[in-house]
């Protein structure tokens, strides 16, 4: 799975431009499924099983990643630019960059500090007092290779740290690469697998999907902050890498079903494998979307801790991603047969 996860990681996709992501996707698994995508750019997938449930099961991942788009040049040639996602603008500067369809070069800079007041070096900077500078003369330049509207991506390099995987996108390229290898899997049950558009701007493409399938259980495949290092202490930590998939009780947008929340814990003693929650009520995922879409949808969101998330080098442990395959996949025969 690691090279397929490479493969996902340096493709670029924000929300909004997920389509190289997308057609990626598409060429790993039209041979083993059946798919369509939605208005928006999401792929339904359907995975005949031996058998129809009752009740319909929906996996689901992101395409997305965070990054920026370009809102002005400015007249000395660098470019004005907004988050897309939420991104600490503290690990924005200096950073590479690639921006536009012809993937130019650039870094990120910001004010000098000598320039700065007093006030201004003791706190931390805004994104609005940063720019892009692609090394263009002036806005003349500049304009020859870059429109507002533009996308920029973060210029990380897929690298291993020991048993770990540094890369962008780990979030949620990891849940998009166990959900291609799920597919193409033999499986007990029909199965509807989708890759959303758009979750990191507020679960839009989640809602939509959801609304199409209309599943009545959701397994949400997400990663999730692990801050397991000194400073800080307790629930603090949310999770930690080593310790196996994260199986959240709540956070700013769901209460998870709660007997999907035991199942999973279940799963894991039974096949051995390492397991944990989520420490804090925090963060959100597309479950937030699902869980109220028609009906309602019993979900449970199975995520991978990761360090550094949303940002050009976030790190996961192989271990984990093995282990949440694992559980996702014992989980995904058990579920229909509640």
């Amino acid at each position: 799975m690691k090279e397929l996860l490479k493969e996902l990681c340096l493709t670029d996709g924000i929300s909004g431009d997920e389509s190289a992501v997308r057609e990626l996707i598409i060429n790993k698994i039209k041979d083993v499924c059946e798919y369509r995508v939605d208005s928006l750019g999401s792929i339904i997938c359907f995975r005949k099983g031996r058998k129809t449930p009752a009740k319909k099961l929906m996996i689901c991942a992101h395409m997305d990643e965070v990054g920026f788009m370009i809102t002005s040049v400015r007249g000395d040639g660098t470019l004005s630019f907004g988050t897309v996602g939420g991104i600490d603008p503290s690990v924005i500067i200096g950073r590479q960059v690639r921006v536009g369809k012809e993937r130019i070069n650039g870094v990120v800079g910001s004010t000098a500090v000598h320039n700065l007041s007093k006030e201004q070096r003791e706190k931390a900077p805004d994104t609005d007092s940063l720019y892009i500078d692609i090394g263009a003369a002036d806005k003349a330049e500049a304009e020859k290779y870059v429109s507002p509207g533009d996308c920029a991506y973060f210029s990380s390099e897929f690298a291993e740290l020991g048993t770990r995987i540094k890369s962008k996108a780990l979030d949620d390229r990891a849940g998009c690469a166990m959900m291609i290898e799920l597919l193409r899997e033999e499986h007990e049950y029909d199965t509807y697998f989708v890759f959303n558009v758009q979750e990191e701007i507020g679960l839009r493409g989640s809602a939509v999907s959801a609304f199409a399938v209309a599943p009545d259980y959701a397994i949400v495949l997400e990663a999730t902050t692990a801050a397991d290092i000194d400073g800080a202490e307790g629930a603090k930590r949310v999770c930690e890498l080593g310790k196996g998939p994260v199986i959240s009780f709540m956070d700013r947008h769901t209460i998870y079903d709660k007997e999907l929340y035991s199942l999973a814990f279940d799963i894991a003693k039974e096949e051995g494998l390492p397991c944990q929650t989520k420490t804090m009520i925090a963060g959100g995922n597309d479950a937030g979307a699902i869980h109220i879409s028609g009906k309602g949808v019993r979900t449970i969101a199975v995520s991978l801790p990761c360090r550094y998330l949303h940002s050009p080098s976030s790190v996961i442990e192989s271990a984990d991603l093995e282990s949440t395959y694992r559980l996702v996949r014992t989980l995904s025969k058990r579920i229909p047969e509640l």
